[in-house]
């Protein structure tokens, strides 16, 4: 059986995307998705997704995470179904659409390249030591660190991600480096279980917590640069809870093709 996928990132953070409107989601192979996520043995990617048709909604998302495993939000992987409804034709300039935490509204350019998603709301976080530990659609472990660009990434942030506190259900790991006019952030996930070049519930976490660690409130706009390339987030914050809170940044085609 041949499959018809794309292959999109958003600031790196990479995706398969598969068109399933044609019919339910179901009966899914967690291994074959754990398969074409490889890097090595399949088309590679940090994630999989199926774009299904919703009787209330533009479209749904339904993510699924390198381990093949059923995910929970992914911010990047949201602005990148966005710009694969755009190419198939299913939205135009604006969207509502429905994903594992909730419904979503987007903005996207006329090229369908740049994409503004609004993420949920969030009025908690909490301390774990230093750190600061939110769920912006998913759980997400912020630690501020100097020399970011030199840290092991994958050994600290695997050492937070697998302790005693966290080990069962899993959390991002998120370090961030104030650079004064942008934060510089690397992020551990889950799912992936490595490095990735991009988190977008991760940094929209990340400017969160700094929002709180420097006492900012108001309209809060962050510039921030990953591996990947440079996102942009903004919100409200009236110091108890975040508000209209968008994830801007590129979402692109790589390439299409088929596979068995």
């Amino acid at each position: 059986m041949k499959i018809n996928f794309y292959k999109y990132q958003g600031a790196g953070n990479d995706f398969i995307l598969i068109d399933h409107t044609s019919g339910p989601l179901k009966n899914i192979d967690n291994q074959l998705v754990e398969q074409l996520c490889h890097r090595r043995f399949g088309i590679g990617a940090d994630g999989l997704m199926f774009i299904t048709k919703h009787e209330n909604y533009d479209f749904e998302m339904h993510y699924f995470n390198a381990d093949g495993k059923l995910g929970s939000m992914c911010g990047n992987g949201g602005r990148c179904i966005v710009a694969f409804a755009k190419h198939l034709g299913i939205i135009d300039s604006e969207t509502n659409f429905l994903a594992v935490d909730g419904p979503h509204y987007a903005r996207i350019s006329e090229n369908g390249e740049w994409v503004d998603l609004q993420m949920i709301d969030v009025d908690s976080i909490t301390k774990d030591g230093e750190a600061y530990v939110l769920n912006t659609g998913s759980p997400h472990y912020v630690a501020l660190q100097n020399g970011l660009k030199d840290l092991d990434v994958f050994t600290a942030g695997k050492n937070i991600r697998y302790n005693a506190t966290y080990a069962e259900k899993g959390i991002n790991v998120n370090f961030v480096e104030d650079k004064g006019d942008h934060l510089f952030v690397r992020t551990y996930e889950r799912g992936v279980e490595d490095e990735t070049y991009a988190c977008g519930t991760g940094v929209t976490a990340v400017a969160m917590a700094m929002a709180k660690h420097k006492n900012q409130t108001g309209h809060i706009k962050t510039n921030i640069k990953v591996l990947g390339g440079d996102i942009k987030i903004e919100f409200d914050y009236d110091g108890k809870a975040f508000t209209n809170v968008f994830l801007c940044g590129p979402a692109k085609l790589v390439f299409e093709g088929e596979v068995d």
